[in-house]
């Protein structure tokens, strides 16, 4: 079988949207990713240092820190492929990953005729408080009305 017809079913894969009571009822679950994720990516980062921190020592590397070089590469693999499925767990909804460290995400929704993203944030209470258009910068934070959570 082709890799054709997999790649054409692929671009014409619609973007899931989402109602404001389907993102509320998706919470719990969005906040586990999320914390999956939020994890993954600080063990990546203290890997990421560990190994740069052995690989830098200066002199001929030691029988033991080859060994924790290795182990501390087998680690980031790890980090790097655990972080990676729960990345797709989140694509595979339509969910777009904003920031690993802060907890937040982007679940899409319409409104105005404009593709718009409500800002899931798991240090916030409640998570859902603000939406952006997807034409609006990164930084923008719009207050949840009644016409978004129709």
């Amino acid at each position: 079988m082709s890799a054709t017809p997999r790649k054409a079913r692929r671009s014409r894969h619609s973007l899931r949207l989402w109602a404001f009571e389907q993102a509320q009822a998706a919470v719990p679950y969005l906040k586990s990713i999320v914390r999956s994720l939020r994890e993954h990516a600080l063990d990546i980062q203290r890997l990421h240092q560990q190994a740069q921190t052995l690989d830098e020592l200066p002199g001929r590397p030691s029988r033991q820190t080859l060994i924790q070089l290795q182990e501390t590469r087998r680690d980031l693999q790890r980090a790097e492929d655990e972080f990676a499925a729960a990345q797709a767990e989140l694509e595979a909804l339509d969910v777009q990953l904003l920031d690993a460290i802060k907890g937040q995400v982007l679940v899409p929704f319409y409104h105005n005729d404009q593709l718009a993203w409500f800002i899931f944030d798991a240090n916030d209470s409640p998570p859902i408080r603000s939406w952006r258009y997807q034409s609006d910068p990164e930084e923008t934070r719009r207050k949840l009305t009644p016409a978004q959570m129709r």
